[in-house]
């Protein structure tokens, strides 16, 4: 899927972290600085709420359609392929956020709950007839804008915190869709031993034994799941451990390098760098 343009999080306003954007202002953005076609299927590295405030229309998310009205919800996780309509018939807003920003702001049993963050796989994006959306809104805006700026990024996460949690409870209210049961009980059964032990192993081989499956079928699974590989999804989890081992606590860079089973800090380094485009020391030092 490397086709597909990786969009990074870019705000005009300075914003770092966390940016509440009116349609008709991104498309505006976009215009100006053109960096890629919003209407083509993009990859973000980074989250995202497309909430409809008035008319209709649609929104692709890993080549799915999905049908959108007021009222109506997207959540796209970072690593999801999605994109806009050609002229978009509907009005409404893109709240974008990024990883580093949940990872210091949310409490961790939040992140476990609002399970379309990582779990976007077993999770429907769409989230209809939403009643939450004009007074989260109304709130999340009056925040970003206040003048007085003290502890306004924990409280705008709270706000967001609240509202995500709120749209979960909503979609557990659904009855689960269909879906291939044997390939979801491959996959979550794959995920918890990546969890378990990804300290002793990020090897797709490993995986794909402990699954007693082969890693061609391993992957298609994945695949299917997340539009991605086992490997990617395997390393994904490292660095997200990584980065919450370096917020959440106090070691030293090589304690957590080995804590998270890197016998050599050089290795360490050269693998957080690959796959977030800044070492170790450089990422600790932003926070």
């Amino acid at each position: 899927m490397n086709h597909f343009p990786n969009i990074a999080f870019k705000s005009s306003e300075g914003a770092t972290d966390i940016e509440c954007i009116p349609l008709a202002e991104l498309f505006s953005r976009i215009k100006k600085d053109p960096s890629h076609n919003p209407h083509q299927p993009h990859r973000i590295s980074f989250f995202a709420l497309l909430i409809v405030t008035e008319g209709k229309g649609e929104h692709q998310i890993d080549l799915k359609t999905y049908n959108i009205q007021k009222g109506s919800v997207l959540k796209i996780a970072k690593g999801q392929v999605h994109a806009f309509q050609d002229n978009l018939q509907y009005d409404g807003y893109l709240i974008i956020f990024t990883e580093d920003f949940i990872l210091k702001y949310f409490s961790k049993s939040s992140i476990e709950f609002i399970s379309h963050l990582y779990n976007y796989h077993i999770s429907d994006p769409l989230v209809e007839n939403s009643s939450l959306t004009d007074f989260f809104l109304e709130r999340l805006t009056q925040e970003i804008q206040s003048k007085y700026t003290y502890a306004q990024k924990e409280i705008v996460a709270k706000i967001l915190e609240l509202f995500l949690l709120k749209l979960e409870r909503e979609t557990h209210k659904i009855s689960d869709k269909t879906f291939n049961k044997k390939h979801q009980s491959l996959f979550m059964n794959f995920k918890t031993l990546v969890e378990k032990h990804y300290i002793k192993t990020r090897n797709v081989k490993d995986y794909a034994q402990l699954l007693n499956i082969s890693t061609k079928h391993l992957n298609s699974i994945v695949r299917a799941s997340t539009l991605n590989t086992a490997k990617h999804f395997i390393d994904n989890y490292v660095i997200l451990e990584i980065k919450r081992v370096i917020f959440s606590s106090s070691l030293s860079l090589k304690e957590v390098a080995y804590q998270n089973g890197f016998d050599e800090v050089t290795n360490f380094s050269k693998f957080f760098k690959k796959h977030t485009g800044l070492s170790p020391k450089e990422f600790k030092s932003s926070l």
